[in-house]
């Protein structure tokens, strides 16, 4: 070696101790809770790796970082503390050179987060408290706020509700420290949709909103009871409506108030407090680990966001390695940071390209040109003002009389408006609610809070519409929500609703875990005009309401003609309802709620069966866990932590699916295929719907006739007794009890 290299060999030898020096004595206070060896000391302290390879130390890079804890391989594997230089310290759990698990981050700012981590992203349950004093406690995905989380601003405001990309976005709560509070609908940040704004002097607007102002039908209400109906606009040309006093009448008594006060006044202090920026996250730390001088561990990923998380953990094995876990978390989010732009676009792209992989939504938005629209309206109408009509408190014990299906009440909505309704965009109609007692007293029964239901159903672009999954032409109708479905109804089937409602409410009221459907609405439309036409539809709760990927769905009645899909396996996603021929599982239970089921379902057959009802499903949607890789059918699968304590029968039920073959007997397929030993981790969705057909005289012809050609065992059209009894036998078969 040259004297000149050997001199330059010795000054950059002189520098990196004297960096390291520096460093440690940094360190010192950083970690003085823990008990560890330098680098130079290690060959003496420590006995040397352990069989599995596991070390513990603490070691200087040659850029000035430190690490303390535990090393696999040359990278931090367990538990450990990294310091920057620029100060930054995380401590936490690790996998192979990753933040993995539960962990602490923070920055030199006084910012600092606490909680879940996955490949040294921000993922799970946490905690983010920011330098200027905000906190916010929820669910994160990237690194950004995304799912359910609340955030305290340090002016006093807080909102508590849905994040998606770091934006509140979805349904929440904001409330200003001044007392005035808004609850309903949030798009990219910003009041968008349907909501409710209250404020401390006790005025309060209820509709629609757009970029934080009232846009489209609203009413604004003072507390002495006066009330203004209109079309809502930050344009003055756009506004119309009208003021009534507060027995209705319409007034022009207080004609100095103009509907602008609500801009310029009302809103002046509703301003929503900004989400301070991040300077760098935790992800954006790259490290040169010894041994790997110049190779930056942190690569491209192929993570994909989870959907819900209920606290996973990353699970430590007795010899120090950790596991990585399935954390999950809400729905989606975006964040404002001020760092690498290129940085940011990747996110943005990571997470458009694993939210992507998502199923597709279901259903058409029913927006201004579809050929249902103005019915949309009118339904809309009609449910607010059905459910906003002052009435008696709701009450479970109800008079004979509530029943009776002559109980309806008629409304008339001209377009104008009258002294009960408000002018609207769309054709005349007459609105029919049947028998609204009871279906009052059915909403208090299953917790449906007045105000959710009016904004989930009555929302800006509430509705997508479903073409009919079976035979009946009805057609379906989803919430923006998920949260109800709405069926368009023949005449015989409300005949059969109305004439059983007095037995269907004393079953559901009797039996709080019940399976069958829960109806929370029964209505008519009648357009006026040439048409004359009447459309009858029923509300009911959405079964596969969750915020886990449904990968799978069953409809399965216990007979095998026609039960087969007719789309080939390539074709079938997760939003194709397959049939019994195509069921290859058995689900294992849980002892003491496999014992409920069984109950639960002699309970729901009986009732059908003497209401001489038959040709029912029972519902079955699946959630994979990850326990691998791979789904059992294909593809990647999301993962999701289980919350034991908000199970209900047929509602996000931990189980086991047992895969199945199915074997061929004489040609025949036989229904319930041979156990394979082959399990995965289940999430349960399961209820027992389209109860409403009863045994008339079209179910008996179609009994007789496919009687002549197939076994008559095997036909879904049978009587009541017999499809009770084929249903539970064949249900108890697919369901069983887990004896592991």
């Amino acid at each position: 070696m040259s004297k000149e290299h050997g001199g330059i060999v010795k000054v950059w030898g002189a520098t990196i101790k004297k960096s390291q020096a520096a460093a440690k004595r940094k360190a010192a206070c950083i970690f003085k809770t823990m008990s560890v060896a330098h680098a130079e000391d290690l060959e003496e302290e420590l006995p040397g790796p352990s069989p599995n390879g596991v070390v513990t130390g603490e070691k200087v890079l040659s850029n000035g970082d430190i690490y303390a804890g535990q090393w696999l391989e040359n990278l931090p594997n367990g538990y450990g503390r990294y310091l920057w230089t620029d100060d930054c310290v995380y401590e936490g759990e690790w996998f192979r050179g990753k933040f993995m698990g539960k962990g602490k981050f923070s920055w030199p700012s006084g910012a600092k987060y606490d909680g879940e981590f996955k490949s040294n992203y921000m993922v799970g349950k946490g905690v983010y408290t920011c330098s200027s004093g905000d906190i916010y406690r929820g669910q994160f995905a990237m690194n950004l706020k995304h799912g359910q989380g609340v955030k305290i601003s340090a002016n006093g405001d807080q909102y508590d509700g849905e994040w998606r990309r770091g934006n509140q976005d979805g349904h929440g709560s904001y409330f200003w420290k001044n007392g005035n509070q808004y609850t309903g609908q949030w798009k990219n940040g910003l009041m968008n949709g349907y909501g409710t704004m209250i404020w401390a002097n006790g005025n309060q607007y209820e509709g629609n909103w757009e970029d934080e102002l009232p846009k489209g039908n609203g009413t604004f209400r003072w507390p002495d009871g006066r009330y203004y109906v209109g079309d809502w606009s930050n344009d003055p040309d756009e506004q119309s409506g009208m003021l009534y006093s507060a027995s209705g009448d319409s007034t022009s008594g207080d004609g100095n108030w103009n509907p602008r006060e609500v801009f310029e006044v009302d809103l002046a202090d509703c301003k929503i407090s900004p989400d301070a920026k991040v300077p760098i996250w935790p992800s954006q730390k790259m490290h040169n680990w010894p041994g790997f001088e110049g190779e930056i561990l942190e690569k491209p990923m192929s993570y994909r966001p989870p959907r819900h998380s209920n606290g996973g953990l990353t699970r430590m094995s007795n010899d120090g390695h950790a596991s990585p876990y399935s954390t999950t978390s809400g729905r989606g989010s975006s964040c404002s940071f001020d760092g690498d732009r290129g940085y940011e676009s990747d996110i943005s792209r990571i997470i458009q390209k694993q939210f992507g992989n998502r199923p597709k939504r279901q259903g058409v938005t029913i927006s201004k040109g579809h050929k249902n629209y103005e019915l949309m309206l009118n339904l809309q109408l009609g449910i607010r003002h059905s459910v906003g009509r002052p009435g008696p408190a709701p009450s479970l014990d109800l008079k004979s009389s509530a029943f009776d299906p002559k109980e309806k009440v008629w409304t008339r909505f001209p377009s104008e408006g009258s002294k009960h309704t408000p002018p609207h965009h769309s054709c005349e109609f007459k609105w029919k609610d049947y028998c609204p007692l009871v279906f009052r007293s059915l909403r208090k029964m299953f917790s449906v809070d007045p105000a959710d239901y009016m904004i989930s159903i009555c929302g800006d672009d509430a509705l997508r519409e479903l073409s009919s999954p079976g035979k009946s032409g009805s057609f379906f109708y989803l919430t923006n929500d998920d949260k109800y479905m709405i069926k368009t109804m023949k005449k015989a089937e409300v005949k059969v609703l109305l004439r059983m409602l007095r037995a269907y409410y004393n079953h559901v009221r009797t039996y709080e875990n019940t399976l069958v459907t829960k109806f929370v609405g029964l209505h008519c439309v009648k357009l006026t005009g040439n048409a004359q036409k009447k459309v009858r539809f029923v509300i009911m709760g959405n079964l596969f309401r969750t915020e886990y990927t449904i990968h799978r769905r069953f409809d399965l009645k216990g007979s095998s003609y026609g039960r087969m899909t007719d789309k080939p396996e390539s074709e079938v996603d997760p939003n194709t309802t397959l049939k019994d021929l195509d069921l290859n599982y058995i689900f294992r239970l849980q002892k003491v709620w496999f014992q409920e089921f069984c109950r639960q379902v002699d309970k729901d057959c009986d009732f059908l069966e003497q209401e001489r009802i038959m040709d029912y499903s029972l519902l079955v949607g699946l959630h994979f866990r990850e326990s691998s890789n791979e789904s059992p059918e294909n593809g990647r699968l999301s993962s999701a932590d289980d919350d034991e304590t908000s199970q209900r029968l047929g509602i996000k039920m931990s189980a086991r699916a047992e895969r199945t073959k199915r074997r061929r007997t004489d040609g025949d397929a036989e229904l319930v295929g041979e156990p394979t030993g082959r399990f995965y981790d289940v999430i349960l969705f399961f209820g027992i719907i389209d109860i409403l057909q009863d045994y008339d005289i079209s179910k008996k012809i179609e009994h007789a006739y496919k009687s002549m050609h197939h076994d008559p065992g095997s036909i879904s059209a049978v009587e009541p007794k017999q499809y009770s009894r084929r249903f539970r036998d064949f249900v108890l078969r697919v369901f069983t009890e887990d004896r592991s």
